[in-house]
């Protein structure tokens, strides 16, 4: 029988695929989470100002078992929308510089 990561777990591992990769976006906070226990699996989306496109709204789905963190899209959003979808929450990722030069485009 397939034995199932515990959930804090499943969002250390995510953690630390994740915010490697996000940092450069920083502040960056995410604003919808869903656990998908069947498959060791967290989907979640991100917010953050990006350099090139302004606010965004990123979604990545994180696998446990094989340890990988896929891209699933991102859509552009008006400020007041990100601001709305931020509240007051703390950022998940944050960083005293916020542009980091050379910071890849994508």
């Amino acid at each position: 029988m397939l034995q199932h990561l515990p959930k804090p777990q499943l969002i250390k591992h995510r953690d630390e695929k994740v915010k490697p990769h996000i940092t450069q976006y920083a502040p960056v906070w995410i604003v919808e989470e869903k656990f998908i226990e069947i498959d060791d699996a967290i989907q979640f989306d991100v917010v953050f100002q990006h350099n090139l496109y302004g606010w965004v709204k990123r979604r990545y789905r994180y696998d446990g078992f094989n340890d990988t963190l896929y891209h699933k899209g991102q859509t552009q959003m008006l400020e007041e929308d990100a601001i709305a979808q931020i509240g007051d929450k703390e950022p998940y990722v944050n960083v005293t510089v916020s542009d980091i030069p050379n910071a890849y485009g994508g």
